[in-house]
């Protein structure tokens, strides 16, 4: 068997948003920052907490009101072309 074939497994410095830091052991060689960890997540902490940090929820809306948008003028268009029968 190789020993050559499988990448480094270091110890890396984890950050949360919430300023929680911890180490964990990793392929990835470097520190790495997440948005939510076990010391905010509200399923350990029993608080809700709205995490939409990015805006997520509403780039998710207006992606799909364009969808809808343009879905409209091709029902329209289905509608107006189909031959009764």
């Amino acid at each position: 068997m190789k020993s050559t074939g499988h990448p480094a497994y270091t110890e890396i410095q984890v950050t949360c948003s919430c300023g929680h830091q911890f180490k964990t052991a990793s392929t990835m060689g470097k520190p790495l920052h997440i948005e939510v960890c076990s010391e905010c997540h509200p399923f350990y902490t029993g608080k809700q907490k709205i995490l939409d940090t990015a805006g997520r929820v509403e780039k998710f809306r207006q992606k799909y009101a364009r969808g809808a948008k343009a879905k409209a003028p091709a029902a329209a268009w289905t509608a107006a072309t189909s031959h009764p029968a």
